[in-house]
């Protein structure tokens, strides 16, 4: 397939590249190469994939809007892989407008951009943070979502409702993926267990929010790609069982899905610290913090929608995750 994935310098944006390029598919990539964190690093990412003969990199806004309406009227996408945001949650809570700009403008100059090129399929980033305040565990796609704790959410929450709406009247077809706490290689520096390395590794203390009573869906890179390329591959279809008197929030009477990504094994922050001491082999200094105004105590993501869809389970465990992040990490900056 010609497939356009934007974001294409980030995390999960380098990582699913280069899986599609390994497969044959002809990818565009798009990164405005910002620098909320180390430009360098996003560079690094590119640099593998532009050996790829079937990979063109284009550095560009998608809050552009005549930009992003010339790259979707000169080069014809069948599919896209929407991952370039506004990431971080803390963030949003003090610099709100990149989020507005990135997240909601972004998005729908990404939607027009699919339904007046005839895209087949868009695979659109959402986030576990969409669950805000809500106590039902785990995590349930088919839960109403409604209130969100910062505005990252916000954003990630009105981008399914624009998808539904452009899956509703263009019968656009749109898969919303709620990625959970992923982590490994070639990961962001904005991340806890990324700052933990850093600290560990410095003697400096360490911040641990809640005091660690926290548990999170840790998701390991390399399972949210296979999670990501098999979805690419299976376009939705309207639900036929689907009825307004009791909607469904995960699917819809237009083709369009929601699934969540996670590996379904909440871990407790502090084990989580335990087993970086032991990849690093140095213990940390922990300085217990309050809980951050937009985080909350844990994710739990039910992910049976989607084994069910694409017959995949995310499951490596964070003993062998951050052992390979770990030796990625003192690779990568020649830490002795």
């Amino acid at each position: 397939m010609k497939v356009l994935v934007t974001g294409a310098a980030g995390f999960i944006g380098a990582a699913v590249a280069s899986r599609l390029l390994e497969r044959g598919d002809e990818v565009t990539g798009i990164d405005n190469l910002n620098d909320y964190y180390d430009v360098a690093l996003k560079q690094a990412r590119l640099d593998p994939l532009g050996r790829h003969a079937g990979f063109r990199f284009v550095r560009l806004d998608i809050a552009d809007r005549q930009a992003m309406a010339t790259l979707f009227s000169t080069r014809r996408f069948e599919a896209v892989m929407h991952l370039a945001a506004q990431a971080g949650v803390r963030y949003s809570i003090e610099h709100p407008y990149p989020y507005v700009d990135s997240n909601l403008s972004g998005f729908a100059h990404v939607l027009e951009g699919c339904r007046r090129s005839d895209v087949r399929h868009l695979v659109f980033a959402s986030s576990s943070s969409v669950y805000g305040a809500s106590a039902r565990q785990p995590y349930s796609v088919h839960d109403n979502v409604d209130h969100p704790v910062s505005l990252y959410a916000a954003t990630k929450k009105a981008n399914e409702l624009m998808a539904h709406s452009y899956a509703h009247l263009y019968g656009l077809r749109c898969t919303g993926l709620r990625f959970f706490t992923v982590y490994g290689p070639w990961g962001r520096p904005d991340m806890s267990y990324f700052k933990f390395t850093e600290g560990i590794l410095a003697g400096r203390p360490i911040p641990v929010f809640n005091r660690g009573e926290m548990m999170r869906d840790f998701t390991y890179i390399d399972d949210i790609v296979e999670g990501v390329v098999r979805i690419i591959d299976r376009a939705p279809e309207p639900d036929p069982r689907w009825s307004g008197e009791t909607p469904d929030p995960a699917t819809s009477s237009a083709p369009y899905r929601l699934y969540n990504i996670g590996n379904h094994r909440p871990v407790n922050l502090l084990r989580y610290i335990e087993v970086l001491e032991q990849c690093i082999g140095k213990k940390a200094i922990l300085e217990l913090l309050p809980m951050q105004p937009g985080d909350v105590p844990a994710t739990y993501a039910d992910i049976d929608d989607l084994a069910a869809a694409i017959g995949f389970r995310p499951a490596t465990p964070i003993e062998t995750g951050l052992a390979r992040f770990v030796a990625w990490y003192k690779d990568f900056y020649k830490v002795a």
